[in-house]
């Protein structure tokens, strides 16, 4: 299945005057779990590679969600017709605002068709315009879907790339995290997919620098409450709503307060504003050894894990990386 192939003959469907791989297009049942990319450019090739997909899915009747941005959702539905009805439909710029919220969102899908057999989604979390660092979690979170999904679970997931819209780096990236490629009339293995590996090295990366000038604080395990307040008045000075900066004052202690717990030892709260981003970042020298934390269900991570989930759950975007030099949680609000 992961052998280059240019599609020939017997081996292609036609939809609408367009060569499709017949491997996306058949009805067959997969057993396992599928993570593919779509490079497509344009409306057109979007629709010609993944509304038959959709199609042939609700037609086999397997569960199908969608989790693209509104236009796509528009065009897409159009384009399927009465078949529309039976898809779950989502729009990625909100489920996707903070991308570690994605993952959570296909395990409840799952969950919720675990008797159905096999089902499908279709999940595009980077469009034009989302800032460098959505991005970057993002393709964070893509890795992160190798880890997160068992390879037993009969769940065939596309994840579509504007090669039109999107620059070279984040289309190159994509490679590294999924196993399979489809484009127009070509469905091919991944030479530089990287697995379990390449998640591993993108939690291991270091975050840049913080911006200067930045505030310190040592955080005592004894004192949450003045981290909480410190942190809301910081945040209701610089321009963020009374209600939005409380729930990042809570957020933030939590996780200081968990990364206590966790480590033993106190951390360095920094707080910096970088243009129209409000950052407060906690570090300690503990090493942290699971890319998945705060992504898993509470029920299946530590303290700190939890405090993570509730962070994702209430900010704009949350960052953990972890390596020798120990874990830093940078958490983002947007002004």
């Amino acid at each position: 299945m992961h052998a280059a192939a240019r599609l020939n003959g017997d081996r292609t469907h036609k939809r609408e005057g367009h060569v499709l791989p017949a491997l996306i297009a058949g009805r067959s049942a997969h057993r396992g779990y599928r993570h593919e990319a779509v490079y497509y450019r344009g409306e057109g090739e979007f629709l010609d590679l993944v509304a038959p997909f959709v199609r042939d899915g609700v037609q086999a009747g397997q569960p199908v969600m969608v989790a693209v941005i509104g236009p796509r959702l528009t065009v897409l539905r159009a384009a399927l017709g009465p078949l529309a009805d039976a898809v779950e439909f989502v729009d990625m710029t909100d489920l996707g605002r903070n991308p570690a919220r994605i993952i959570p969102a296909w395990r409840d899908f799952l969950a919720r068709h675990r008797s159905a057999g096999p089902v499908r989604g279709v999940g595009e979390p980077i469009w034009a315009g989302r800032r460098a660092v959505e991005v970057e979690e993002c393709q964070f979170h893509e890795s992160l879907l190798n880890l997160a999904i068992a390879p037993s679970t009969p769940f065939w997931k596309l994840c579509p790339y504007d090669l039109a819209a999107l620059d070279g780096a984040v289309v190159a990236e994509a490679a590294r995290s999924h196993p399979v490629i489809i484009e127009p009339k070509v469905y091919r293995g991944s030479t530089a997919y990287g697995g379990a590996y390449h998640a591993a090295e993108l939690f291991g990366r270091s975050l840049p620098a913080p911006a200067e000038p930045v505030r310190h604080l040592m955080v005592d395990p004894a004192a949450g409450h003045h981290v909480s307040d410190w942190v809301r008045r910081w945040a209701e000075g610089s321009g963020v709503p009374r209600r939005r900066a409380a729930g990042l004052a809570a957020a933030v202690r939590g996780l200081a307060q968990a990364g206590d717990a966790h480590t033993g030892r106190d951390q360095m709260l920094q707080l910096w504003q970088q243009g129209s981003d409000l950052v407060c970042q906690l570090h300690d020298p503990a090493q942290v050894g699971d890319p998945m934390i705060g992504r898993r269900p509470p029920g299946q991570d530590n303290s700190r894990g939890r405090a993570l989930l509730a962070a994702h759950a209430v900010c704009d975007l949350v960052q953990v990386r972890s390596n020798e030099a120990g874990t830093t949680v940078r958490v983002h609000t947007w002004l």
